[in-house]
């Protein structure tokens, strides 16, 4: 199972500054949209099911650096994994790369906290949720340190490429 899906985007108008970059805060639209669509279009994950059984998932925090600008007409490509996961929350991290991935424009890490829709408050993964979690569970990424060390890793992937 491919536990680094990535797809293609266009930077769209609408996102972008005077300038043509794409606007910062666009830059987690596109990267949460894109873990949206990898786990439809990758995993046939269905949010709906969840909802209807009153479980989603609500950020509980980002931590994203930009290292170069993704500009206006620009297809990018977009990666994401599961970093890891446990009972009360995942670990994801989402890549924006230049459309040939031998570039990285942004890095987001993020995690996330499962929560009870009729109560409003945390509520544990269940064991199936878990099972199924565990086989996209990236473990070669998740155990590569903060994101400051994964960005030279990467960096140093791209260089000997």
């Amino acid at each position: 199972m491919n536990k680094n899906p990535n797809s293609k985007y266009k930077i769209r108008f609408p996102d972008c500054d005077m300038f043509g970059h794409l606007n910062n805060s666009r830059y987690l639209d596109y990267l949460i949209n894109a873990r949206e669509d990898h786990l439809k279009d990758f995993y046939n994950f269905d949010f709906n099911e969840y909802y209807k059984n009153d479980l989603a998932w609500v950020i509980n925090s980002h931590e994203i650096t930009y290292l170069r600008p993704a500009v206006f007409n620009e297809i990018v490509t977009i990666q994401s994994t599961l970093l890891n996961l446990d009972i009360e929350s995942l670990h994801l991290e989402t890549i924006m790369m230049n459309e040939e991935q031998n570039q990285i424009k942004a890095i987001m890490r993020s995690i996330l906290i499962p929560i009870n829709l009729k109560t409003g408050r945390k509520a544990p993964h269940n064991s199936e949720f878990m099972e199924w979690a565990k086989t996209i569970e990236n473990k070669e990424v998740g155990n590569q340190g903060d994101l400051k060390e994964r960005i030279k890793q990467l960096l140093s992937d791209f260089k000997s490429k």
